[in-house]
């Protein structure tokens, strides 16, 4: 059986339907396109798929001390963020250029990154769906650092097959998520490889951590790993900046080897903060919470 009979009609009508949008996109200059693209995805995409009220949910349960004006604001940029992401993953090279050109890294575990590179050590980056993950790989990649990544394919097989593609353009390697990729993962860090691991969705099998004050069962991976390979392990965010479309990557401080879930809840509680100074750039839309 073919790929393309494995995907259903529906998703093959998305995929097309995203491929047709973006490329038209690609005919404006890349500081129109990205915040078309995110006016798309506030505007049109966002109510059809349902992300508004699930926004509204997420917000009643973590921050009920908002008002009906924020949480509207936020039902409206949390979208619009995901757009302006998009269209810089699907821009390539001028999206790559822009945030190696910048050299945005920053922050108090910056030095430790360093030494890490020039002694081989592997490192586990912890990062969340915020700002724009890619910035981060970009960045990292951008100063010849060994930056790999776990993936979860997309259920849209049509969307995955371009899509795969398009973030491998912006650092290598990529491992999905399964027992080959797996595999390849660990022979990666064990050889001194960069990993970068997401930690902030839900996840039944995982233990009950807290995040907004509210049980959240959060996968202890990147803290096992890290104990088990002897890695450094520090939280990695692209935070973009008001223009909407230059960041700043924030390297936080390492976190010391602990029991893993105290390790997590460290990471849970540094990424709380930071969403918290910054509430329209995580991604709302997950269902963190059940």
């Amino acid at each position: 059986m073919s790929d393309d009979d494995r995907t259903s009609f529906t998703d093959r009508l998305a995929n097309a339907a995203f491929l047709a949008v973006m490329a038209a996109a690609r005919l404006l200059p890349y500081d129109r396109r990205i915040p078309v693209m995110g006016w798309v995805f506030a505007h049109l995409l966002a109510p059809v798929a349902g992300w508004r009220r699930r926004i509204r949910d997420n917000l009643a349960l973590a921050r009920p001390d908002l008002d009906h004006e924020a949480v509207e604001i936020l039902v409206r940029a949390v979208p619009e963020n995901t757009g302006r992401s998009l269209a810089e993953i699907y821009s390539g090279d001028a999206f790559t250029a822009r945030i190696r050109a910048s050299d945005p890294l920053e922050g108090p575990g910056l030095p430790a990154l360093e030494t890490a590179f020039e002694t081989g050590r592997p490192v586990i980056i912890a990062c969340a769906h915020f700002g724009n993950y890619d910035a981060m790989r970009a960045a990292l990649a951008g100063r010849g650092w060994p930056v790999g990544a776990l993936y979860r394919p997309m259920n849209n097989d049509a969307f995955n097959r371009h899509y795969v593609p398009t973030i491998s353009a912006i650092a290598e390697p990529l491992f999905p998520r399964g027992r080959g990729g797996l595999a390849a993962m660990l022979r990666f860090l064990k050889g001194g490889g960069w990993l970068a691991l997401g930690f902030d969705q839900h996840d039944r099998h995982a233990p009950e951590l807290r995040f907004f004050d509210l049980p959240a069962r959060t996968v202890l991976t990147p803290a096992e790993l890290a104990i088990r390979y002897d890695a450094l392990i520090l939280p990695v965010h692209g935070i973009r900046q008001p223009d909407g479309l230059s960041f700043r990557v924030h390297v936080g401080e390492p976190l010391e080897k602990a029991a893993p879930d105290r390790m997590m809840q460290a990471l849970n509680d540094d990424l709380e903060m930071l969403v918290r100074r910054h509430m329209d750039q995580w991604f709302w839309v997950h269902r963190r919470w059940k």
